[in-house]
């Protein structure tokens, strides 16, 4: 039904003859008024104004059709009288707002402005008092001031305010405020009336009061959720980009954006990603793009992105595509993962070195072959740090270096066996002294010597890392990494491996050289054992030999003894047996007794002086001699034996030779010791030829003769010490004075020896040096 509520000032409410004075509320009392257009446009958007016509949807009429038709303007017969009139009339109409729809939010009111007492009334409310105010319809009578006192007080004096600023410009009232219910509940209402002047200056407000407490809570929902954002958007720690999606141009960057990139806020705005050259693979923004038309978003793609200053950055790429005014944008978050990628190739490579390092000391614990393990190592070093050559070069005792081993690209030249002199040495090991680690990023950079400089030049080295292999204070060699296409900046983590595997090496190296030695030990004691061996089984075999001829000597001895005493015993025997008191001797048995006696004599002093000899060696007394006439001088001596052997000597020695230092007597006895022994194994006649030849520093002497000769064996034996065979010529004999005439001629320094061939006749030489 039409309620009569009063609402205004105090004063206002204390006359009771207001409460009788109702506006009449005709639809047909100003026909050309289009009120909804002030309702539509407090109601700010087409959802509100929609829930507005459900709200207000009579049965009958809807309700643009009703409010289109209040005026700003009325006649003059308009009175406060014929609105009593109206009431009946219009009671028919409020069967149509009794049973409004259940989801109502809103109140259709009717408030006055009395001009004559300016006192305020609300002469009608809609039912949805209660849904909204929490009020009864009726209970307005009683306590007229009751709905002006549910307005918040923070919010009275802008309602009063609008209120008077529509009534004096007759604009339409829009109000938004709180009010607060019986139950203490606060809600924000919004209302919206278009004002309506009469003759007498009354002022009526036709108008709705709608529940916004909803959308004022979303929008305070999206204030806080904008300032989020904003704050998000303003002090992230990755860089926030909004920009269109189809071109890419920026819409806007926070300042993250602009600290990694480097560019200014003017620089990027408006321009597009393409124009300022972000993209360091623009394959990856189109990829990038099609996803984004595709699905809508993208999430942590793994890009790169060029800085202002050229520097590339790696970053995490996520994007969704959003709707700004109407038009397709992307919202893009940039995670600058620069540093970790870093840290992780960073800790890869360390991991790759620690590898590295175990299988190169694997090795070196496995394998005791050095060029083996230096081979490894340049290989996989270069391998390692993509270098373009790795080598190791060591020097020797008197500072010569030599490159022992490389790996090399194929696009460069080799260094190895290359040889650097001791000044280079020098002046490597000042360096070293200098820098423990030599580090060149750029070679042209460098204050280069003349010898780094052509070291450089010769090998094309543009940038290289040196690392001195040390054994204890010594340098020993050089772990030299070069780049040779381009210049380089060496990382720390690159360093520290040569410098790990400079140690290795040494390890290697020390390790190798004690094997090498302990190898060198093993082979000079097997070499030892082995000579003590053969010694000591030589000793053996020559004692065994020695006990032989003692008793083969002592057979022969006694034999040759037994021989001639037995002679001698018979000899006297026979002359026992005559009857004579005298006994008379001849001649020749005289004289072959005192033969027999002088050989048995003989042997005996040659065992004597071959005993001193082996005991304390020949002693010599050397002058300087004329060889030829020594020679003339032996062959006069022994002129009586020649010939009684009949035998001929042809002295062919020339009378010029050089001096020689020598002992003549010990000579004579060589050269009477080999006729002799040529007389006594060839039958008489026998023809004998002296010469002597300067060979060198050397007077070679022989004595040739054409008799039996002997066998190769004999040849072998003949100066040895030992007893003949029983089936040689002499089978009772002991080569004696042919032992000392060896003995004799090595302590002058010559040698001795004999050629002879079965029948042929026989050659004796032997050699002396000159003075």
């Amino acid at each position: 039904m039409w309620e009569k509520i009063a609402n205004g000032n105090a004063s206002n409410s204390a006359n009771p003859s207001a409460l009788n004075c109702y506006p009449l509320f005709r639809r047909d009392m100003i026909p050309d008024l289009n009120y909804m257009q002030a309702l539509r446009e407090c109601c700010k958007d087409e959802a509100a104004f929609e829930r507005l016509k459900q709200i207000l949807n009579p049965a009958v009429e809807n309700v643009e059709e009703i409010v289109s038709q209040y005026p700003t303007q009325v006649t003059s017969d308009y009175s406060w009288e014929n609105l009593l009139h109206a009431e009946i009339a219009l009671h028919a109409s409020e069967l149509k707002f009794e049973n409004p729809p259940a989801n109502k939010q809103g109140i259709i009111f009717n408030l006055i402005n009395r001009n004559e007492d300016s006192c305020r009334w609300l002469l009608f409310a809609h039912s949805g008092c209660q849904e909204l105010l929490e009020l009864e319809s009726k209970s307005h009578h009683a306590e007229p001031t009751l709905l002006y006192n549910l307005i918040h007080p923070e919010d009275r004096a802008d309602y009063e305010q609008s209120i008077s600023i529509s009534a004096d410009k007759l604009q339409p009232w829009i109000w938004e405020g709180r009010v607060i219910t019986k139950e203490g509940k606060i809600k924000w209402v919004q209302s919206a009336a278009r004002p309506i002047i009469t003759a007498s200056c009354d002022i009526f407000w036709n108008g709705l009061l709608i529940d916004i407490t909803s959308r004022k809570s979303s929008e305070e929902a999206l204030l806080l959720s904008e300032q989020k954002f904003s704050i998000a958007f303003r002090h992230s720690p990755d860089s926030i980009i909004i920009s269109t999606l189809h071109e890419g141009r920026f819409i806007d960057i926070n300042d993250s954006f602009l600290r990694v990139s480097g560019y200014s806020r003017e620089e990027v705005v408006g321009r597009t990603s393409l124009e300022l050259n972000s993209w360091v693979n623009r394959e990856d923004r189109v990829r990038i793009q099609q996803i984004l038309q595709q699905q809508g978003a993208v999430y942590n793609e793994e890009v790169e992105f060029r800085r202002k200053c050229g520097g590339v950055i790696v970053a995490l790429y996520s994007a969704e595509v959003v709707n700004i005014n109407g038009e397709q944008c992307v919202l893009a978050v940039v995670t600058d993962i620069t540093s970790r990628k870093q840290a992780e190739t960073q800790l890869g490579a360390i991991a790759q070195s620690d590898r590295l390092l175990g299988e190169i000391a694997l090795k070196i614990r496995r394998s005791l072959d050095l060029n083996e393990i230096l081979n490894t190592t340049v290989e996989e070093v270069r391998q390692l740090l993509q270098a373009d050559r790795v080598f190791i070069s060591y020097f020797d005792e008197n500072g010569e270096g030599r490159v022992v081993a490389e790996s090399v690209g194929a696009n460069f030249p080799p260094i190895l066996g290359w040889v650097t002199d001791n000044n280079a040495y020098k002046e490597i090991k000042e360096i070293f002294n200098k820098y423990p680690i030599r580090i060149v990023n750029d070679a042209k950079q460098e204050n280069e010597s003349d010898f780094i400089a052509e070291y450089h030049n010769k090998f094309e080295i543009k940038a290289g890392i040196g690392v001195p292999i040390m054994l204890g204070d010594k340098l020993f060699g050089l772990l030299i990494a070069n780049q040779c296409s381009a210049p380089r900046n060496w990382q720390q983590c690159e360093i520290n491996l040569l410098d790990q595997l400079a140690t290795q090496v040494a390890i290697a190296i020390q390790q190798s050289s004690l094997f090498k030695q302990l190898q060198e030990l093993n082979s000079t004691l097997e070499s030892q054992v082995e000579e003590r061996t053969a010694q000591l089984q030589q000793a053996v075999a020559e004692l065994q030999e020695l006990n032989r001829l003692k008793d083969v000597v002592l057979h022969t001895v006694s034999h040759d003894f037994r021989t001639s005493v037995m002679g001698n015993l018979m000899v006297l025997n026979n002359l026992l047996k005559s009857q004579d008191e005298k006994i008379t001797l001849s001649r020749s048995i005289v004289e072959r007794m005192i033969q027999g006696n002088e050989r048995q004599l003989g042997t005996i002093d040659s065992l004597l002086e071959t005993h001193t000899t082996e005991d304390r060696g020949v002693v010599l007394q050397r002058t300087p001699v004329e060889f030829g006439a020594l020679t003339q001088a032996i062959i006069k001596d022994l002129q009586p034996l020649l010939s009684t052997n009949k035998a001929a000597v042809k002295n062919l020695v020339p009378s010029d030779l050089p001096l020689v230092m020598a002992d003549p007597t010990q000579l004579q006895r060589v050269v009477a010791n080999l006729l002799n022994h040529a007389l006594k194994h060839n039958p008489p006649g026998l023809k004998l030829t002296f010469k002597a030849t300067v060979e060198g520093k050397m007077i070679r002497c022989t004595i040739e003769d054409k008799g039996v000769g002997m066998s190769q064996l004999e040849c072998d034996r003949l100066f040895d010490l030992y007893v003949r065979d029983p089936q040689s010529r002499c089978s009772t004999g002991i080569g004696l004075k042919l032992y000392l005439c060896r003995q004799i001629i090595t302590a002058h320094g010559g040698e001795i020896g004999v050629t002879s061939r079965p029948n042929r006749g026989s050659t004796f030489w032997f050699t002396l040096p000159l003075a």
